[in-house]
């Protein structure tokens, strides 16, 4: 099967606080790449939601980005691609995820 995703992505583990429509929730980011990622949480969304992400970065405060649900998982949680933030939270996303790619990397050797 050929993946679609065009961007780079790493297996995370980072706190977010998400908000849609029906509800504001807490879950667990453990896929990311510059476009999008993987929410593990209650999938309390509707395909095509525009929803509001809040990520806790380990060292570098929280990053405020908005997404749309492009799929789900029932009950485990959902995939999200960015659409849209601010520059410079647009910025430290694309360095969030260029260290942990080179952390997975450290990680292999």
């Amino acid at each position: 099967m050929e993946d679609r995703r065009a961007a780079d992505r790493v297996k995370v583990n980072l706190k977010v606080t998400w908000e849609g429509v029906l509800a504001i929730m807490k879950g667990e980011i453990v896929d990311l790449s510059t476009t999008g990622c993987f929410v593990l949480t209650d999938d309390k969304v509707e395909h095509g939601e525009l929803i509001r992400l809040e990520i806790e970065q380990p060292r570098s405060g929280t990053l405020y980005l908005w997404a749309k649900v492009v799929y789900q998982m029932p009950e485990i949680g959902f995939g999200v691609c960015f659409t849209g933030a601010e520059e410079s939270e647009m910025k430290r996303l694309g360095w969030l995820v260029k260290a942990e790619l080179r952390r997975a990397e450290e990680n292999k050797r």
